[in-house]
């Protein structure tokens, strides 16, 4: 699996269904390149930055958290350059960090998470890092040529919800924010998603990209998104 390219400025690692790797995204601006989310462990990273190698591409300045959970943060302290987060996201790492005092943890989240277990087959210890820089409310970064406007948004799927909008390549990076909440019993909060809609319905973009799935025009993925709030799908 390699780089797929959506613009001159824009590329992803695809996610990688058989083990639940989120996508990694690229944007590649004349004076900084910035990362989407880091990675599930250093061996995706290490993957990811690989294929970076070979496109000619240098290793990003800045990597940008969608949101807390650990196959968009396990491997950030393997990552190159700056990391960026929310307030919200790196008081969920802090309580990660907690919680990886204990030896076991990374037992019990082998036995609860098949996906998990297979990305950390040989691993017996995690190394959990909060993001260098934290932000609130929103942060725009001016990567030269580009921008990326990285903001907290309302989402069903996890309080620190962030999303990355690239006004100039129209296109809008959501993470994980349109799922339900897997830590609460898979609960759709609609309200919440109907927030998010009016979100994306705002943003003058082509493309939407999910952490877990293909690009997505705009409309079609707003059209599957109004069959989730009003139960069609």
């Amino acid at each position: 699996m390699g780089l797929e390219r959506l613009t001159d400025r824009v590329c992803y690692f695809p996610h990688q269904a058989e083990v639940d790797r989120p996508m990694l995204a690229y944007l590649r601006g004349d004076r900084f390149s910035l990362a989407i989310d880091a990675g599930y462990s250093a061996k995706h990273v290490d993957d990811f930055y690989r294929l970076l190698d070979e496109a000619g591409l240098k290793r990003p300045d800045f990597t940008a958290i969608t949101h807390w959970h650990y196959d968009h943060t396990f491997g950030m302290f393997h990552i190159h350059g700056v990391s960026i987060a929310c307030q919200e996201t790196n008081r969920f790492l802090k309580q990660q960090q907690a919680k990886v005092c204990d030896a076991s943890y990374i037992d019990v989240l082998k036995n609860s998470d098949p996906y998990f277990a297979r990305e950390y087959i040989q691993e017996t210890t995690l190394k959990i890092v909060q993001a260098d820089l934290q932000f609130q409310g929103q942060l725009v970064l001016d990567l030269g040529g580009i921008t990326a406007q990285i903001f907290h948004t309302e989402a069903p799927h996890s309080e620190d919800s962030v999303c990355v909008y690239v006004p100039e390549e129209k296109i809008l990076f959501l993470g994980d924010s349109v799922c339900e909440d897997v830590f609460h019993n898979g609960y759709m909060d609609k309200e919440k998603l109907r927030k998010l809609m009016d979100m994306i319905e705002q943003k003058d973009c082509v493309y939407c990209l999910l952490s877990h799935d293909e690009p997505l025009q705009k409309n079609a993925l707003l059209e599957d998104l109004y069959g989730v709030l009003h139960g069609t799908v």
